[in-house]
């Protein structure tokens, strides 16, 4: 009776065994699959360009001095308004004074020599015409005359000169602004023998600046003059200035072997919040675009697994009985002629797309949990979202993501991107 039990326990065991072995790769269960979806909404989508560059403004002028001084006197100080005309500085004339003083002495000497000379050519003339005088007398005579008309010809120039200087010894403002800077101090000494020594910074209008950006080489060609433009400095963190691209130079600007070019970008500042010299972060719109159609940028990327596409394709042509796999919906003109094969031209996730028609294919889940591939135009990318010009309505839920299915299937996701799936 013993012996009875331990055999039937014995068989038991044995079948349980070739069970476990044998049942699981005999059953299996229909993969299950989860999907992240983006939903099509309506908003707007923009395409950019990031620059850095400095605050300026518009118009900036450097006065100096034609004439070397010691400052007498200083009217401007920093900041202040000041209008085109106005004297902002004076330097000591008494120097410039007696050189004018000399000049008009010379030009008075210049003056009496040719009278005299004149006076001499005129009697030694007549005399000549009577022969009287010898011709080399009368050629001196009409020497001295010729060169004392020319020295007093000179003599006026130096006058000029004296005069000139004398004004300069007087420093105007050259147009309406701010004094941005004053570099000289009263009883300071200014040479202008070689370079015209600053004096004084004026800029223009502060209510108007302008931003000069550096942008990378591999942006400036979609860099537009009219573009419109948003940007902050750092001392007001917490606003966001607006201007537009006023100039794209052509001069390129070198740096470690990196090439940018400078776009000029204005700077309204009615409130004058903006200062000379501030680092601006610029953002340039390119492209813009308001209440379209958009989803996320993931959609373009999402590829199914190998295994779900095989199913789909393998239930469109007919070859998979519908209790083995849901119905999928086939887009109309996706079916080829051999019943399954996509017709030439037809982008499927993961490939490139055909950048004159802007046709992508995105993966649209229904209600039955189900995907489907549905053509799709699209307009403004920006890698973060997409425009959809054409395909999809608002509301329509589009694949970004997929989880679930077998082992192996999982193994192909992990791999990373696929190229399109081969019908």
């Amino acid at each position: 009776m013993m012996k009875k039990k331990i055999v039937i326990a014995a068989l038991i065991t044995a079948v349980l065994t070739i069970g476990a072995v044998v049942l699981p790769p005999v059953i299996k269960k229909k993969p299950v699959y989860t999907f992240d979806t983006a939903t099509v909404s309506r908003g707007t989508i923009t395409n950019t360009v990031t620059a850095t560059g400095t605050i300026e403004a518009t118009v900036t002028v450097e006065v100096g001095t034609q004439v070397s001084g010691i400052i007498e006197h200083i009217y401007v100080d920093f900041n202040d308004n000041v209008k085109q005309g106005q004297v902002l500085a004076r330097l000591d004339e008494t120097a410039l004074r007696a050189q004018l003083e000399q000049s008009q002495a010379n030009v008075d000497q210049a003056r009496a020599q040719l009278n005299f000379q004149e006076a001499t050519y005129n009697r030694l003339k007549v005399l000549f015409e009577k022969n009287l005088i010898a011709q080399a007398d009368y050629d001196q005579a009409l020497f001295n005359y010729e060169n004392s008309k020319a020295s007093l010809s000179n003599a006026r120039s130096a006058l000029a000169r004296a005069e000139v200087n004398l004004a300069y010894a007087t420093i105007y403002s050259p147009i309406d602004g701010v004094v941005l800077n004053r570099a000289i101090e009263e009883g300071q000494t200014v040479a202008a023998s070689f370079n015209t020594p600053e004096m004084f910074t004026i800029v223009n209008d502060l209510t108007q600046m302008e931003v000069q950006t550096n942008v990378d080489e591999a942006d400036i060609g979609n860099v537009r003059q009219g573009q419109r433009v948003e940007f902050t400095v750092d001392a007001y963190p917490d606003l966001v200035f607006t201007g537009s691209v006023s100039q794209v130079r052509l001069q390129p600007v070198t740096t470690n072997n990196v090439v940018t070019y400078v776009v000029i970008l204005n700077a309204p500042n009615p409130e004058k919040k903006l200062m000379p010299g501030m680092t601006a972060s610029a953002t340039i719109f390119i492209e813009e675009k308001h209440n379209t159609l958009v989803v996320s940028g993931k959609s373009l990327r999402f590829t199914p697994d190998a295994g779900y596409l095989s199913e789909i394709m393998a239930k469109a042509s007919g070859k998979v009985p519908n209790k083995d796999f849901p119905a999928v919906p086939v887009p109309a003109g996706m079916a080829g002629p051999a019943g399954g094969a996509p017709p030439a031209g037809f982008a499927m996730p993961g490939s490139s797309r055909d950048p004159k028609s802007g046709i992508a294919t995105l993966w649209v889940k229904s209600d039955k949990n189900v995907i489907s591939p549905v053509p799709v135009t699209i307009g403004i990318e920006n890698g973060s979202n997409v425009e959809i010009l054409d395909g999809l309505a608002e509301g329509a839920e589009v694949v970004i993501a997929m989880s679930g299915g077998g082992k192996k299937e999982q193994e192909n996701r992990n791999r990373g991107p696929r190229g399109p799936f081969p019908f």
